[in-house]
């Protein structure tokens, strides 16, 4: 069996295409979906029960990534598990086959899929996607680098090695650099993709991308960004940015989101490079919840 297990704080908007996408799979074999809320006030939960999704509850108090992803896999029955978040839709029928098949084979413990922005996307964030998620698969792929917005894991090594439940992010890096030391493979599957969806306000832009940094901090103690670096990768993002834009035709439509999403991000990633404080709990509900939750 397949447990996909899916992340959710009110997350109607695209849940019910998610939903609906992951039913239509086909040559992957039985599946569940497994529903982790964090406290939805919206229909996500109306939306989850009609879809006969196995529903596990966590307090807002409670949250952290990795933790409601241990919860997930937990009550998850499948020998794979299948990580997508809330907001991404498959955009093939073979997606979970191809994604869960390196798996099966033995040529990966861990792998991640390609992920492809929306309509609605911003300019910055498909640029980023283009970057991450090529169009050719790396099977197996060389480093650890993991996106658990869509991916796939043998629950064998999740048993063993849970995810991270302090990390304000990345707990999906961090897993896949304890499995790489380990001598294990990590696979990207261009072959199976899905739409991300964004629709955040500037600020939460830039707490993701300052999470994600501390988190870091973690993961990776040996980078650090400083000052002058912020200035650098702010500006060269945004010049390859406009080169894109005016290639695309799109420049006056896109340049002032070009500039907020770049400063947004690697501000976000300057300060979060610099956090050392351990958070309070005051403080990971700011980072982890939208302002009125």
């Amino acid at each position: 069996m397949i447990s996909i297990v899916i992340r959710t704080l009110n997350e109607a908007r695209y849940l019910a295409q998610a939903l609906e996408a992951c039913r239509k799979q086909v040559d992957a074999g039985p599946v569940e979906i497994v529903i982790v809320d964090s406290g939805s006030t919206d229909e996500t939960l109306k939306i989850a029960q009609s879809f006969d999704c196995k529903i596990v509850h966590i307090r807002k108090d409670e949250f952290s990534f990795g933790r409601s992803l241990n919860l997930g896999c937990a009550a998850a029955q499948g020998e794979f598990l299948v990580f997508i978040s809330g907001h991404c839709v498959p955009s093939t029928r073979d997606w979970l086959k191809n994604l869960v098949e390196p798996l099966r084979r033995g040529t990966a413990a861990y792998t991640y899929g390609r992920q492809v922005g929306g309509d609605s996307s911003r300019f910055s964030e498909t640029r980023l996607f283009l970057k991450y998620f090529p169009e050719s698969s790396r099977i197996p792929q060389e480093g650890f680098f993991c996106n658990n917005a869509n991916a796939a894991l043998l629950k064998s090594q999740w048993v063993e090695q849970p995810f991270d439940e302090e990390l304000t992010g990345l707990e999906d890096m961090d897993l896949a650099k304890r499995l790489w030391n380990r001598g294990l493979k990590i696979a990207y599957c261009a072959d199976a993709p899905v739409y991300h969806y964004h629709h955040e306000q500037w600020k939460s832009v830039r707490r993701r991308y300052e999470r994600e940094a501390i988190a870091l901090q973690k993961i990776m103690p040996e980078i650090h960004v400083s000052f002058l670096d912020f200035i650098r990768y702010y500006l060269s993002a945004v010049f390859m940015d406009f080169g894109a834009a005016i290639e695309n035709r799109c420049f006056w439509d896109k340049c002032g989101e070009i500039l907020l999403f770049r400063l947004m991000q690697f501000w976000g990633s300057y300060r979060g490079n610099h956090e050392h404080r351990k958070l309070s709990r005051m403080a990971k509900e700011v980072y982890f919840y939208p302002k009125g939750f």
